[in-house]
């Protein structure tokens, strides 16, 4: 769909439906540089049309080296961006009339290649993941919604797994916090572990809980998580293996343990693949998830009693390397972000958790994130 279309399709609306309720945005984050091998130009901005799920370019926020993922606070007014191979992350105050941006200001993770980042429950602290340096850091936000530079840097601890590329040394993927915003849980795709950290609300202290980590299979490569919305059961992604781990939550305890362990690929595949992320339907119904390199989504379907995950297929993603999936605020449309071939392309999932793609792909360089802010009604 043209941009001209995506307008037309926005004007062709009936003023009172077009005002009946708030505007959705869609933030992109993107890799920019060379060395990413990207075409990618900065932060793009889209309104989203709630009726039809038409977007509508609204602004490019450039001169950013690999804006990649992106967070927006609870109260829709700040946008946090890190920034992939470079050491800082940045802060932006958003338009809620318009969904456009304003840069406020940068400040340091305390390491490099920040690759994630997660907003706690009180909107007072920023979790980025370092990557390449291997540690986990907390910045502080300021009233005016700036960042202050890192306050802590906790560097992460144990043995690198077999994979003599990817496992060199400590590589957390992915920030997350637990339902209920007492503890956070950090993959690390280059030690085979999932740590686990107590989170201090008051002081934005992470502390790690007696467990320490939950322990993967040899050569999985745990990269993203989420949890399920009601049920003490998380899932983390393994990137390298091409799995999916269910685990038990022990809220109390701030502990994972093992339940069950699924490929995300066909039987019958037999190519290169690393899986990428993770996302979990309204009411924790359905779990899906990327394969880079078979190029689809897995979806898989959730006990309503267990967590525990059956296979329902698979889902061409319709382009190169879907880096990213995530779903809108309501949970009713799923991105998928093909990063090789500059897509992003939308689904709507029916009552089997079957995916349907929903309208023409969205045109724009290397995405690897979509982060979504209400505007004002």
């Amino acid at each position: 769909m043209t941009r001209r279309t995506l307008i037309a399709t926005l004007s062709a609306a009936p003023l009172a439906a077009q005002t009946a309720q708030p505007a959705l945005y869609a933030y992109v984050g993107c890799y920019t540089t060379v060395q990413r091998s990207a075409r990618g130009d900065g932060i793009h901005v889209y309104r989203v049309d709630p009726r039809t799920g038409a977007w509508m370019h609204v602004q490019r926020a450039g001169d950013l080296v690999n804006p990649s993922f992106l967070a927006v606070d609870a109260g829709q007014r700040h946008l946090y961006s890190v920034h992939g191979d470079e050491t800082y992350a940045t802060a932006f105050s958003v338009d809620r009339a318009t969904g456009v941006l304003q840069p406020l200001n940068r400040a340091e993770t305390g390491g490099r290649n920040a690759v994630h980042l997660a907003i706690d429950p009180s909107g007072r602290f920023l979790i980025v993941a370092n990557y390449g340096s291997g540690s986990v850091a907390v910045l502080p936000i300021r009233p005016d919604g700036s960042l202050a530079d890192a306050t802590q840097v906790v560097p992460l601890p144990g043995q690198p797994g077999p994979h003599r590329i990817e496992q060199t040394g400590s590589h957390p993927h992915h920030v997350v916090f637990d339902p209920g915003g007492r503890s956070v849980i950090v993959p690390d795709k280059g030690l085979d572990r999932t740590f686990i950290f107590r989170f201090d609300a008051a002081s934005g202290k992470l502390t790690p809980t007696e467990q320490g980590a939950a322990i993967a299979r040899a050569g999985s490569g745990p990269r993203h998580a989420a949890f399920h919305p009601r049920l003490p059961v998380a899932w983390v992604l393994n990137e390298i293996g091409s799995t999916v781990t269910t685990y038990f939550w022990d809220v109390d305890r701030g502990s994972l343990r093992a339940a069950q362990i699924l490929p995300t690929l066909p039987p019958d595949y037999t190519g290169e693949n690393t899986a990428a992320e993770i996302a979990v339907s309204a009411g924790g119904r359905f779990v899906y998830c990327s394969n880079r390199g078979h190029d689809s989504v897995a979806a898989f379907r959730s006990d309503s009693r267990t967590g525990l995950l059956t296979s329902t297929g698979w889902t061409a993603s319709q382009g190169r390397t879907p880096r990213f999936i995530g779903f809108d605020p309501a949970r009713t449309f799923l991105c998928v972000a093909n990063e090789q071939s500059d897509t992003i392309v939308i689904f709507g999932a029916d009552e089997t958790g079957a995916l349907t793609r929903q309208g023409s792909p969205v045109q724009n360089g290397s995405p690897v994130c979509v982060a979504f802010g209400a505007g004002a009604a």
